[in-house]
Parts: structure tokens; sequence; C-alpha cells
């Protein structure tokens, strides 16, 4: 059966789950979602997902939405490294440093809210309203990693949940100007994913529509 993924290609929660789709070696098939465009509000895509957000995965009969929930599942039936560890507490710090960006960052520098905020301020009140978040959110990520179990990344020796998730927050503060070059945990993890395919493989720049052949139909 086919897997779906229905991302758009700068989309921090999609960029999570092309990371881990790489790690775990899971083929799919790309359903380009144009945000600009409100493709995201079709009727075609809110009935696959009401809240009108992407990702949205589709894989073994179901059809799944929110990323962390799609990276656990991805976790929980797929062989490959081991995105979140056995033990009870290693999950639950994985948890929490992925929580950090996903439920503290991200909600309130998406599109929906930046939208908003230039709406009301203008957009030196946007710019200001999301390089103050990210810089703020990646110090207290930088922070955490300095309790527990920090190795080459951000759990441990190998790539988890957390790094699949820190790693878009990244590519989200070069992209407005946030300088995190003095959070040395951060500045390791993001060196030691460097190395590896899978988070190559995941990058924006592969999936930029301004990029890529006007004849490639998966990208």
């Amino acid at each position: 059966m086919k897997v779906v993924l229905h991302d758009y290609w700068r989309s921090s929660a999609s960029y999570r789950v092309r990371i881990a789709l790489a790690l775990k070696g899971v083929a799919y098939h790309r359903a380009p979602v144009d945000l600009m465009a409100d493709a995201q509000r079709s009727p075609d895509h809110l009935t696959m997902n009401p809240q009108g957000l992407v990702p949205v995965l589709q894989i073994d009969g179901l059809v799944l939405t929110q990323s962390l929930a799609i990276i656990e599942y991805l976790d929980e039936t797929r062989p490959g490294p081991r995105l979140l560890p056995l033990d009870p507490a290693g999950r639950a710090r994985i948890r929490a440093l992925s929580q950090t960006v996903a439920s503290e960052i991200h909600p309130i520098s998406n599109l929906r809210v930046l939208k908003r905020v230039e709406a009301l301020g203008g957009s030196m009140a946007r710019e200001r309203w999301n390089t103050d978040n990210i810089r703020s959110g990646l110090a207290s990520f930088e922070a955490l990693l300095a309790k527990g179990a920090t190795g080459c990344f951000c759990h441990g020796e190998g790539p988890t949940m957390a790094d699949c998730v820190l790693i878009p927050q990244l590519y989200n503060a070069s992209r407005w100007g946030v300088d995190y070059s003095h959070l040395p945990r951060i500045v390791a993890v993001a060196r030691n994913c460097a190395t590896l395919p899978a988070f190559a493989a995941a990058h924006p720049d592969c999936f930029d529509p301004d990029k890529l052949p006007a004849t490639d139909p998966e990208h």
C-alpha cells in the first residue's frame, strides 16, 4: 500500500516527519499542499484533516495527523533506529524536548499567528514577535539539553524524535536571522545531524518548487 505524505516543503512540522520517514527508510509519495495558496483549506484536505494543517500521512490504511503522533506511530510500527528509547525516563525526556519546540515555540510562530500579528502591528511587529519567540525558545532547549543524557544527539548517541523536531526549528531560526551559535549543545547536535543522509534528504531545499524540475511528479 502506497505511503503518501501531504506536506508543504517549508513546513517545520512536515520537515520533522520527512526526517523520521528517512531515518526509518520508509519510501513515500509526496502530495504537496501549498500553504501560500490556502490549499490546506480545500474540501479534499479538510476531509483528511479538519484542522486544515499539514502534515497528513496516509499509511497502513490510516490517515494520521500531528507530526509527533505520526513519528511515534512510525517508531512503533517500523524497524530501524529507535526514535524513542525503551526506558520510560528516556521516553519522557525526549517527549519533553520535542514538546519544547512543538508545543511552545512552533504554535506561536506558525503562519496563522504571524499573519494575525502582522495585521495588528505591522511587518516589524511580526518579525520581532517571531525572532524573540525563537530566540527564547532555543535558549530553553539548550538549558534542557544540559540536564540529562545529551550525547552526540539530543538524547544519547543516535538521533531520536527530539532531533527530528529540533533541526527544522533551527532551519526556521536561520530563515529569520536568529543566531544560535552561542548555544554549544544545540550547535553540536546540529553538526552531528548534518552528517546523516536522512537529515539531508528531508531538508526543505530538496523540495523547494522553485528549484525542482517542472516535470518531477514526486516533488
